[in-house]
C-alpha cells in the first residue's frame, strides 16, 4: 500500500468513485490553484491526487518557476509518478481500472510522457497549455487538449507537432484552442492570464471527456 508523499494532495469522492485521476502541477510547484482543481473534481465524483513534483518547492515567479522547471530530474519526477499511481490505484476497488491524468503546462508534457511509459494504466489524457514527446505508438491513451490562442510559451507548431504525432500513432484526440486567451488562462491565481470563460468552457470539456466510457 503506498503513501501519500508529503506535500501531495489526496481529494476523494464522497459518494462511489466514478474514475481515478491523477493532476499534475504546472511549473510553480503544487500550489492552491492546483489543489482547488483536484478538490473540483472530487466533487464531480472522481478519486484525485496530486503530487508534489518539486517536494515542497513553490513560487509566483517566473524566473523562479523556470529554474524550479529546469531542476526538476526526470527520472526523479517518472518514480513520484509511479507512486502517484500506485497511490491511486489503491483508493479503489478495481485497481486495474485506467487512470486519467492532467497536466498543466509543465506537467501536460509529465502527462503525455507517462502515457508513453505507463500505457497499461494511463486510458486519457487532458493537456491544458502544453506539449510534450513526438511519438506515441505505443500509448493506448485518447487524448484532449486546451491551447490558448496566444501563447509565448508554447507556439501553435508546438501544437501542430503534437497533433500529427498523434495522428501518426493512431490515438484519439480533441484539440481545442481558445480565442483571446494566453499561457495560464485557466488558473485564477495568474490574474493576467486568467480569463474565466474559457476556463469554465475548458472544465465542461474535461468533465465530459473524463466520463466517457
Amino acid at each position: 500500500m503506498s503513501s501519500i508523499q508529503p506535500g501531495g494532495h489526496l481529494a476523494i469522492a464522497k459518494n462511489k468513485s466514478v474514475g481515478k485521476v491523477l493532476v499534475l502541477h504546472a511549473w510553480w510547484g503544487l500550489n492552491k490553484t492546483i489543489k482547488n482543481y483536484c478538490d473540483q473534481l472530487a466533487k464531480e465524483g472522481f478519486t484525485v491526487y496530486a503530487p508534489d513534483l518539486y517536494h515542497g518547492k513553490l513560487t509566483v515567479e517566473i524566473e523562479t518557476a523556470e529554474i524550479y522547471s529546469n531542476e526538476l530530474n526526470l527520472e526523479q519526477a517518472r518514480m513520484d509518478l509511479d507512486n502517484a499511481i500506485e497511490l491511486l490505484q489503491d483508493q479503489t476497488l478495481h485497481s486495474d481500472e485506467g487512470i486519467s491524468v492532467i497536466g498543466f503546462s509543465l506537467g501536460a508534457y509529465l502527462a503525455l510522457d507517462l502515457s508513453n511509459n505507463r500505457r497499461n494504466n494511463i486510458s486519457k489524457v487532458v493537456v491544458y497549455y502544453g506539449t510534450g514527446p513526438d511519438d506515441y505508438t505505443h500509448a493506448r491513451a485518447s487524448y484532449l487538449g486546451h491551447f490558448a490562442e496566444f501563447d509565448v510559451f508554447e507556439p501553435q507548431k508546438n501544437v501542430e507537432e503534437l497533433e500529427s504525432a498523434l495522428k501518426k500513432s493512431n490515438r484519439p484526440y480533441s484539440f481545442f484552442q481558445y480565442p483571446d486567451t494566453g499561457h495560464w488562462f485557466c488558473e485564477p491565481d495568474r490574474v493576467d492570464a486568467y480569463n474565466p470563460e474559457a476556463a469554465t468552457l475548458a472544465w465542461e470539456r474535461t468533465l465530459e471527456f473524463l466520463r466517457q466510457p
